[in-house]
């Protein structure tokens, strides 16, 4: 009796790839799950408090400014009962008497700085009448004016800078009036004033980077105490020439009115004009 065929067919593996076993299916692998316990993320600590420079500095403030004044005096005289005097930067360095001075310093420990500055100046300048009492004249005119500020610096930053505090001025006015005559005698008057005011004082400076900057510094005071209203603005482009030197260039204007009432003595005084000068540090 003939065999029978087996039930189970056989197959024939490709060519090539007789006895090789099937690929094994790749499998993405998940990403650890992060710890139970991870810290928070970093955050950049907060920025330090301000840094002053520590023990004793000076600072000098040299400077050459070129005014323009305008100035009345109030007079006993009738028929000139006030006397104007306006005189360019030109005309007042070309009049000036011998011994001038202007200049500033600052003395400074930490964030507290006392800032004075003083203006001595001795002048001669024409005078402008209608030329009907009197034909013109002229004027010898000394102003001291000396300004005092005890500041605190209330903002400290790598880029800029505040100071406010509380300050005085110091005033002394003279005048030699000579009123040449015309309907009226040759007329001399001299007149002399001297008063403090307080002040309230602010300043501040600006770095752009690259050695430039900027510094503004404004006071204002009288308040009827002594004169009516005494006020200034300084606003000066500084350059960095090295790290002890500063150069500035801007513009100042001080500015008084002052009356006293037991006697006939008055000053409304106007100077404006540009400013050169330099920052020292020792």
């Amino acid at each position: 009796m003939a065999a029978l065929p087996a039930r189970g067919q056989q197959y024939s593996a490709p060519a090539g790839t007789a006895g090789a076993p099937p690929p094994q299916p790749v499998l993405a692998v998940p990403p650890p799950p992060p710890p139970v316990n991870a810290p928070p993320p970093l955050v950049p600590p907060p920025a330090p408090p301000p840094t002053f420079t520590s023990g004793l500095q000076l600072i000098a403030y040299p400077y050459l400014w070129l005014p323009h004044l305008n100035m009345a005096i109030t007079t006993p005289l009738q028929r000139a009962p006030q006397v104007n005097i306006s005189a360019g930067a030109g005309e007042i360095y070309s009049d000036l008497r011998p011994a001038p001075f202007m200049g500033a310093a600052e003395l400074r420990y930490g964030p507290v700085g006392f800032l004075a500055d003083a203006l001595h100046v001795p002048l001669e300048v024409p005078i402008t009448t209608r030329n009907i009492f009197y034909s013109g004249g002229n004027s010898a005119v000394v102003l001291s004016v000396v300004t005092g500020d005890l500041i605190y610096r209330v903002l400290d930053q790598p880029n800029q800078t505040i100071d406010a505090g509380l300050g005085f001025r110091v005033w002394g006015a003279s005048a030699d009036t000579t009123l040449n005559g015309r309907l009226l005698p040759t007329t001399t008057v001299d007149r002399f004033g001297a008063w403090t005011d307080p002040l309230i004082a602010a300043r501040y400076h600006r770095d752009f980077g690259n050695g430039f900057g900027l510094t503004a510094y404004g006071d204002v005071g009288g308040f009827g105490i002594a004169a009516h209203t005494d006020w200034e603005i300084i606003g000066t482009l500084d350059y960095a020439l090295k790290p002890w030197l500063d150069l500035s260039v801007g513009y100042r204007s001080l500015n008084v009115s002052y009356s006293a009432s037991e006697k006939p003595v008055g000053y409304n005084v106007r100077f404006k004009g540009p400013l050169l000068g330099a920052t020292m540090r020792f």
